[in-house]
């Protein structure tokens, strides 16, 4: 169970499937809210109605975690950060440090990032603390639902 508060920002994810899988996997944890930015899948479509499709993945937790679409999310990061929120990119990049040294119990903005680019240089800049799950195989990346869960039952 989370402590504190402790919020997602899921950074131009382009799967419905990485994006109900995260809200799914955020309830379970005890995650506080998800803002969704740029192209990142909501639950619900433009006219206001219950997506099936993120529904299936994410059975039911989207009505149980609290979310909100953001369109700056840079504006959204400097304020939660004013508040005194650590800001967390889960991303491999010169500098990351390994997952398994952070651990989060109070208030926090955790960072995931598309599944091709990766979290945005410009969001990047504004985190605290870049985190990277060691990788022993030939593959480059986790699937961003996936480095989700073990993340944050790590960190958490």
């Amino acid at each position: 169970m989370q402590k504190g508060d402790v919020r997602l920002l899921l950074d131009n994810i382009r799967s419905v499937h990485n994006a109900g899988s995260i809200f799914r996997t955020a309830e379970t944890i005890g995650i506080g809210r998800i803002y969704c930015a740029g192209t990142t899948p909501i639950p619900i479509d433009r006219f206001g109605r219950r997506r099936r499709d993120f529904a299936k993945v994410a059975l039911g937790a989207e009505h149980l975690i609290s979310w909100q679409q953001v369109n700056t999310p840079l504006a959204l990061i400097r304020e939660l950060k004013s508040q005194g929120y650590v800001i967390i990119a889960l991303e491999q990049t010169k500098g990351a440090v390994d997952y398994r040294t952070i651990h989060v119990s109070d208030k926090a903005l955790i960072i995931l990032g598309n599944e091709v680019v990766g979290v945005s240089r410009q969001i990047l800049k504004l985190c605290d603390v870049i985190a990277e799950i060691p990788l022993r195989g030939q593959k480059e990346s986790l699937n961003v639902s996936v480095a989700a869960g073990i993340f944050l039952f790590g960190a958490l």
